[in-house]
């Protein structure tokens, strides 16, 4: 099972909301991407299902885990320029399903935001990689992102509580998906490789082990490479969907 090509992506976007499971997972695969959107004038803001409590490669103790990479994420989104990052409660790292609970949540933020295009992981897994972009975290939050789109957000008669906390029902029109198979829309981040490699940088725990900026730089020449794009270049790839 793979995605239908891609569409264009809008052109009159005014915001947009990444939707993931860890702190680290926009960095990873999207953050030249962002950089690039609040350059365009877009309005970002971050949704993170967990504080990344099951991660780190060191001896840190787990109780300071959520409050050390919490304050990674802040401090990564704000080397993109976004400025308003969201974190949900009660949903630990490692733990994620696509339940009604977080569909609620996440239809919430969208609700509130009322985001023209929302980002967010693949709910599809690639079968040839299945480190990474397949973790079942990520799979959880793109298929509940999926279904807070659509039906939950446009639907008045989805999560009433909604209603009577003020939500009205919104329609997000655009849906980008990060590492899913074989994506085909190629977003070329070359000018933003260093503010891409200072958002890594943040996430201390999670990066401090390995060159960041070789690792990014390698996998993002391939990215551009593969899609076609002069030598030289660096490129995220998406896959873009409209949802009208």
């Amino acid at each position: 099972m793979s995605f239908p090509p891609s569409a264009p992506a809008l052109d009159d976007v005014h915001r947009a909301l990444a939707v993931f499971a860890h702190p680290d997972d926009v960095e990873f695969g999207c953050a030249g991407t962002i950089a690039g959107w609040v350059d365009e004038g877009i309005e970002v803001a971050y949704l993170i299902a967990t504080r990344g409590d099951a991660g780190g490669f060191d001896e840190t103790a787990r109780e300071e885990m959520p409050r050390l990479r919490e304050a990674e994420q802040r401090a990564a989104a704000a080397a993109v320029g976004v400025r308003r990052v969201h974190f949900l409660d009660g949903y630990p790292d490692g733990a994620l399903t696509p339940s009604m609970a977080l569909r609620r949540d996440i239809t919430a933020a969208i609700r509130r935001f009322r985001p023209d295009r929302v980002l967010t992981s693949s709910p599809l897994r690639r079968w040839e990689q299945l480190s990474g972009p397949s973790h079942p975290d990520h799979l959880a939050i793109g298929e509940a992102t999926t279904c807070a789109i659509y039906p939950d957000a446009r639907n008045r008669f989805a999560h009433p509580d909604l209603l009577a906390e003020g939500l009205e029902p919104w329609v997000v029109r655009e849906v980008w998906y990060a590492g899913g198979p074989a994506p085909d829309h190629t977003v070329d981040i070359t000018e933003r490789f260093d503010r891409k490699v200072a958002a890594m940088r943040a996430h201390r725990s999670q990066t401090g082990h390995f060159d960041v900026e070789g690792w990014v730089r390698d996998r993002l020449t391939t990215v551009a490479d593969n899609a076609g794009l002069p030598p030289g270049r660096l490129a995220e790839a998406f896959t873009v969907l409209r949802t009208e």
